[in-house]
């Protein structure tokens, strides 16, 4: 099977992809049309109360995730994950009613938004951690990138078919279509072979877990960072949801389908960034960096562009830097953190990259009707170029050296690859070292020593981000990586 989609020979990861996919459609439909629906129907196009609405389905994750993240260390998380998707989709049926009957009020959509969000917090820590169970742990990059496919290709078609579909039988139905996806998920877990997950110890109860969590990210500096980093663009960058609608509502001045639409395309970039994501073994914290930069500038250029075509355009480029800058984070995190560590730190993780939203999406409407929707688009471009700007300071003041030192690790990874296919090349028994190959070792100015030039450790390609060094000090030479036990990724369904 092709690396891209190792992940994939996985009869479980096949199985729950396959649901995920489904239910995932699903998710993307009910949430354009529950915009459309405050958007023109229970409002006259307030920007404001999109934002809370959006705001209020990510507030739970916020205040509930540490405690979320424990259980999902102490509980089977297959069994939790089958009670928190049957909730929602409950919600989503209960959402349908309500509209299709003719009594839903902008009160009832806050609140099923808010309940959704409490089903969310409790769901997002363990579907995060349980592809993990689900592949082994040099499959968890593959896994999670894939993952990242499935939720935008759903993307990709969700919000298109939304449109269409609220335009040709309203929003009403288009609730009930998303409550009845949620059985494609629940088939998917009721039909997993338990013999074939890769579990993890589930953590004894005691006291101050919650803390001895926040201590360990604490302790962690290339997760402090990735977290600070997320934070500034989950609030005030990721809020697509609100900025696409009132583009194209006010600026654009189109219909349900042309905001649909938007969606679709700005999907397009991010399942492209998902599969060149799916194509990496590790990430970098330099490519990190890197997407966080580009995802502002984009964003920015997006917020200037002059008419619909060109602004959807731009949103291309705005979703895969958007991908790359989320799959890098997701991916760091989860490889780095120790196993009984993982639902809590990821907690907090989908804390600051989901939980801002209850912050940053009212206050983008807000901004969107005091100066203007252009200038709200351009501010979340601003944020994602702070947290470039804060990554950038981290990597030079944390670790002395430490982009140079990247390159010249990368440099001796292909150093030592070229000097292993020269060894095992033929050649006369006195000719000397191949080419390229020093006879001794070069002289050494303090940088990490290149590899030796020996055949290569076949479970290189799996050693934990846990292994290598903080950015406080330098890089040392690598240990071999472990060839045991298992590592969490991401799983569909935000």
């Amino acid at each position: 099977m092709s690396s891209m989609f190792r992940a994939l020979q996985h009869p479980n990861y096949r199985l729950w992809a396959a649901g995920a996919l489904v239910s995932n459609v699903g998710t993307w439909m009910q949430r354009v049309a529950q915009d459309w629906l405050v958007l023109t129907q229970l409002t006259n196009h307030d920007g404001a109360a999109v934002g809370i609405t959006t705001g209020l389905q990510f507030l739970p994750i916020l205040l509930l995730g540490p405690y979320a993240g424990l259980l999902g260390d102490r509980l089977d998380k297959r069994k939790l994950l089958l009670a928190t998707q049957t909730a929602m989709g409950l919600l989503a049926l209960v959402q349908g009613v309500l509209v299709l009957t003719g009594v839903a009020q902008l009160w009832h959509i806050y609140a099923i938004a808010l309940l959704l969000g409490v089903a969310s917090a409790f769901d997002a820590p363990p579907r995060q951690a349980f592809v993990s169970e689900l592949v082994g742990r040099a499959d968890v990059p593959n896994a999670v990138a894939l993952n990242s496919a499935s939720f935008n290709l759903a993307r990709l078609a969700g919000p298109g078919v939304a449109g269409v579909l609220i335009g040709l039988i309203g929003t009403g139905w288009v609730f009930m279509l998303n409550a009845a996806t949620f059985l494609g998920v629940l088939f998917s877990l009721t039909r997993l072979r338990v013999d074939l997950l890769h579990r993890t110890p589930p953590l004894a109860r005691g006291k101050g877990q919650i803390i001895a969590g926040v201590r360990y990210v604490r302790t962690e500096p290339r997760i402090l960072l990735i977290l600070v980093m997320a934070g500034l663009v989950g609030t005030f960058t990721l809020n697509f949801q609100v900025t696409n609608a009132l583009m194209a509502a006010d600026v654009f001045h189109t219909g349900a389908d042309a905001y649909g639409l938007l969606g679709s395309i700005q999907a397009i970039g991010t399942l492209g960034g998902a599969l060149l994501a799916a194509r990496r073994k590790q990430p970098r914290l330099t490519l990190l960096v890197g997407a966080a930069v580009g995802l502002g500038v984009s964003t920015i250029v997006a917020a200037a562009m002059p008419g619909y075509v060109s602004y959807a355009v731009v949103l291309v480029f705005v979703g895969v830097t958007a991908l790359t800058f989320l799959n890098s984070a997701n991916t760091i995190v989860q490889l780095t953190t120790k196993p009984q560590y993982r639902g809590r730190v990821l907690a907090l993780y989908m804390a600051v990259i989901q939980g801002g939203t209850p912050i940053g999406a009212p206050l983008v409407g807000w901004l969107a009707n005091a100066v203007g929707t252009r200038w709200a688009v351009l501010a979340g471009g601003l944020a994602a170029l702070a947290a470039g700007a804060v990554g950038i300071w981290a990597l030079a003041r944390w670790g002395e050296g430490t982009l140079r030192e990247q390159v010249r690790a990368v440099w001796a990874e292909r150093r030592a690859a070229r000097a292993a296919a020269a060894l095992a090349s033929p050649r006369t028994p006195d000719a000397g070292p191949p080419s390229g190959v020093p006879a001794s070792p070069p002289a050494h100015d303090g940088g990490p020593a290149p590899r030796p030039a020996t055949a290569p450790d076949p479970d290189a390609a799996a050693e934990p981000l846990a292994s290598r060094p903080r950015l406080s000090r330098p890089l040392p030479r690598r240990s071999p990586a472990p060839t045991t036990g298992s590592h969490p990724a991401v799983a569909p369904k935000n």
